[in-house]
């Protein structure tokens, strides 16, 4: 009897609410001119607001990755998608500063623990060799999403405004989660769709997440393994979240490029990101990690270092480009890194990288909004803090593969 096929399905869910989870992460950054305006906010009011998101994503991170490891990844995503879609549609609702932040930074604890579960349901339905290279395409469809992000939000802000825009893409998160817990189970032996066939597939999966690895969740994130993974993602995400803050603002203001000029251009680095992720999904399983990470983000560091220097804007932008590809050539290997050392803890260790990853969410658009407040127009100095934590990062990767 041939093995049924409900993995596959389990994989769609995964990129679809990936996807859908960088659109409405990203969405913000298209609106903020409009945001900006009619809400009276200021450059470093505005990186608050960027920044709130972050702040609570890497605060719940851990929590919700404990509750995936625990209750399970189908109520855990569930009750994940539901409050982040409630908090998008009241984003359109806010009337202040005040109540702008708030509702930002329930979005980003609504949002918290998404992928550390989303990797945990990977690990569970898909077998070693699989593994990888869903995590690669789940990256690069996130990227995708991502880069078609400005153009969408900048058509839905044209036709609605920003604060309908917002109510729109809350509707699609209801809608995923919905079908998500009527289909979705678990363990693969309780889903009526996956045979005897297909479960002997996902054996040794079902073994990793359940029966091996640190018992104790707070040691496994005290291993020095997962303190250097920490700090590489840290690096990597203080540079990526420029690209879904600050990005179209630099180049409205900084580059002096029109409003839908600077949605297209936006594109770049997250539709090159992508690449960077599916290519690392297949170059991994030939070449050896830590030359794919320490390459990569040492070419994105000489990569945004160029952008300071090149007068034009198109050029500039490939260069960027590049730089995002180049560095994400290391997200499916950290997150299966995550795999590979949590086991039974996998969404615990998943969410401890993640919330690194977010509070250099905090920083960088915090950071960004101070720096352009006592400096106007002093864009490379934030572009040269970026270089500084691209290298850093490759500097973790030369002493965290040898520990793995």
């Amino acid at each position: 009897m041939i093995a049924t096929s409900a993995r596959y399905r389990v994989t769609a869910f995964a990129i679809s609410l990936a996807a859908l989870a960088y659109v409405q992460r990203v969405a913000i950054s298209q609106a903020a001119g409009s945001i900006q305006t009619d809400l009276g906010l200021d450059k470093v009011q505005l990186g608050y607001v960027f920044g709130a998101f972050g702040l609570a994503y890497a605060l719940f991170e851990i929590p919700n990755g404990l509750l995936g490891d625990r209750l399970g990844v189908r109520s855990t995503l569930t009750r994940i998608v539901v409050a982040w879609s409630v908090f998008t549609a009241m984003t359109g609702a806010t009337w202040n500063f005040t109540t702008l932040w708030i509702t930002r930074f329930l979005f980003g604890a609504g949002e918290a623990g998404c992928f550390p579960n989303l990797t945990r349901m990977l690990s569970t339905w898909l077998p070693a060799q699989s593994r990888l290279r869903a995590q690669a395409l789940m990256w690069a469809c996130t990227r995708w999403a991502g880069a078609f992000t400005p153009l969408l939000v900048l058509a839905l802000v044209q036709w609605q405004g920003w604060r309908w825009a917002f109510v729109i893409l809350a509707v699609l998160g209801f809608v995923w989660a919905a079908v998500f817990y009527a289909w979705f189970r678990d363990d693969p032996a309780q889903h009526p769709a996956v045979n005897a066939q297909e479960l002997e597939l996902l054996r040794d999966a079902r073994v990793l997440t359940t029966q091996e690895g640190e018992a104790q969740w707070y040691r496994a994130l005290l291993r020095v393994p997962v303190l250097i993974l920490l700090l590489q993602y840290f690096c990597f995400s203080f540079v990526w979240y420029f690209y879904v803050t600050w990005l179209p603002t630099w180049l409205r203001e900084g580059r002096h490029v029109s409003a839908t000029e600077a949605a297209t251009l936006s594109m770049l680095p997250l539709l090159l990101g992508g690449v960077g992720s599916l290519v690392a999904g297949y170059a991994a399983a030939r070449v050896p990690r830590r030359i794919i990470a320490v390459s990569g983000f040492l070419l994105s560091g000489l990569l945004l270092f160029a952008v300071t220097r090149i007068d034009s804007t198109p050029a500039a932008m490939v260069a960027m480009g590049f730089a995002s590809l180049c560095s994400d050539l290391t997200m499916p290997i950290s997150w299966n890194a995550c795999v590979e050392i949590g086991r039974r803890n996998t969404a615990t260790i998943s969410g401890a990288m993640n919330m690194f990853g977010n509070f250099a969410g905090f920083v960088a658009p915090v950071a960004g909004g101070l720096i352009l407040a006592r400096s106007p127009d002093n864009w490379n100095l934030l572009i040269y803090l970026m270089v500084a934590a691209s290298l850093m990062a490759a500097a973790c990767w030369i002493f965290l593969e040898e520990r793995i």
